[in-house]
């Protein structure tokens, strides 16, 4: 009897649980363990068990844990992933339109530049039409930040750039910095710290301000631009479509306001953590920040739209991009 009793407990507790937690999502991010912005995400998770009180629970894998970086998009269509937390540029082998909206470069001098344009100024729009025709949909919008640029010589703008030999990789960023007059040679990360050091590169494109300084980037490369002109991404959040059109109304509305939250929190810590790193910084005598002006970044940013248009012919989703975006940045005065 006291078997079949406590058989029949567990059962009502199993019950119990399953009622409380409706839902189930696996989403796999592009950021390791331990990575501040892995650990932002996982805030995300949080706050929607919170909010929803248990009806949803998401997990945040780290970048690797059931496909590789640059599969996720099609392991959520296919349904092996509920979800993705990711940088949009992956996906521009499928349709170079995701490159172009993810990360124009030169375009966006802070974050909230970026988040307006996709959520006032037709980047949602964009996003859906373009994830949607992949079985996928767009809940919201997020970013690690403005990258600042690493620089062993003065750079106070772009005619600094002639000759200086960088790391960049290759594609749309490299194009750019080609056209400024600079010498990018495409390098792995784990090689930009010695590279730097041994004077094998003048500069570099690798981070935010608080991971170059962290890493020790400012010490030997002591010209930093910060904030920086050139690189901004799109970090999206998205699910496969048919689980999210399963979802009550309440639900979706759930997970896009706490998109929200997540892209605040993240942008507001990551912004302390720059704003510390460059207080250490511009207390060291032997490291100089340089700020460009806004001249000089309109001036890199028209280097940008060159390369821009060449990636807007290359597909007619890619073409909708580039006219949505400069018709936005035309409106905010941003391309005179």
């Amino acid at each position: 009897m006291r078997l079949i009793q406590t058989a029949m407990t567990a059962m009502i507790l199993m019950a119990g649980t399953a009622g409380a937690q409706e839902y189930s999502f696996k989403f796999q991010s592009s950021d390791p363990a331990g990575n501040p912005n892995f650990e932002f995400q996982q805030g995300w998770a949080e706050l929607v068990a919170e909010k929803s009180e248990g009806a949803i629970a998401i997990e945040i894998l780290p970048v690797g844990s059931v496909v590789e970086y640059n599969e996720t998009l099609d392991a959520v269509a296919a349904g092996i992933l509920d979800g993705q937390i990711c940088d949009s540029s992956y996906w521009a082998g499928k349709d170079p339109a995701f490159g172009l909206i993810s990360n124009p470069v030169g375009a966006w001098s802070d974050p909230e530049q970026m988040i307006d344009f996709v959520e006032n100024g037709g980047g949602k729009e964009l996003m859906q039409e373009l994830l949607g025709s992949y079985g996928l949909h767009f809940i919201g919008v997020s970013t690690p930040g403005l990258e600042a640029f690493v620089s062993r010589v003065p750079l106070d703008g772009v005619d600094d750039l002639k000759g200086v030999k960088m790391r960049a990789p290759e594609g749309p960023v490299a194009n750019v910095f080609s056209a400024a007059g600079a010498s990018p040679v495409n390098l792995p990360s784990s090689e930009v710290y010695t590279s730097l050091d041994k004077g094998v590169v003048d500069a570099a494109d690798y981070s935010v301000f608080s991971v170059n300084q962290q890493q020790g980037l400012n010490g030997i490369a002591p010209h930093p631009v910060y904030p920086g002109f050139h690189s901004l991404p799109l970090v999206e959040v998205s699910m496969n479509k048919a689980k999210w059109d399963a979802l009550p109304d309440e639900m979706k509305a759930l997970l896009e306001e706490t998109v929200k939250e997540f892209q605040q929190t993240q942008i507001k810590g990551n912004r302390e953590a720059d704003e510390a790193a460059l207080a250490e910084a511009e207390a060291d005598p032997n490291i100089t920040v340089h700020n460009w002006s806004d001249e000089e970044r309109a001036k890199f940013r028209k280097l940008g739209m060159a390369e821009w248009e060449k990636i807007a012919s290359q597909s007619p989703m890619a073409q909708k991009v580039f006219d949505t975006l400069t018709a936005y940045m035309q409106e905010k005065g941003m391309l005179e």
